[in-house]
């Protein structure tokens, strides 16, 4: 089984509904549990170009918005499906996404 790290940055007002469309799609199970994430609140900054579409701010000018960022598991097999789930479900245009590999740490032990 491939694990991965998604990450997603979002403004705080969608947080719950964006955490909860990932853990339909299978996201954020470790081991015995499900709905396991971590979650941080900071501030988040862009400039919408022209052409853009903003959900929040104006073509050309710094917006500034309080954005949750929120930290999962994935499973390879639900990627798919989870990246969907969260473009969906994420209000701006372009959602902030890391994506890592992750190995097991009790390979280790």
């Amino acid at each position: 089984m491939t694990l991965y790290k998604l990450c997603v940055f979002v403004p705080a007002t969608h947080a719950e509904a964006v955490k909860q469309a990932l853990f339909d799609a299978g996201v954020g199970r470790v081991g015995d549990y499900d709905h396991c994430a971590f979650e941080l609140v900071g501030q988040g900054q862009f400039r919408p170009l022209p052409g853009s579409q903003p959900f929040l701010g104006s073509t050309g000018r710094v917006e500034r918005v309080t954005e949750h960022r929120i930290e999962l598991v994935c499973d390879q097999r639900y990627l798919g499906a989870a990246l969907r789930a969260l473009v969906a479900a994420h209000p701006y245009q372009e959602p902030a996404v890391d994506l890592w590999p992750l190995l097991d740490y009790r390979q280790f032990l």
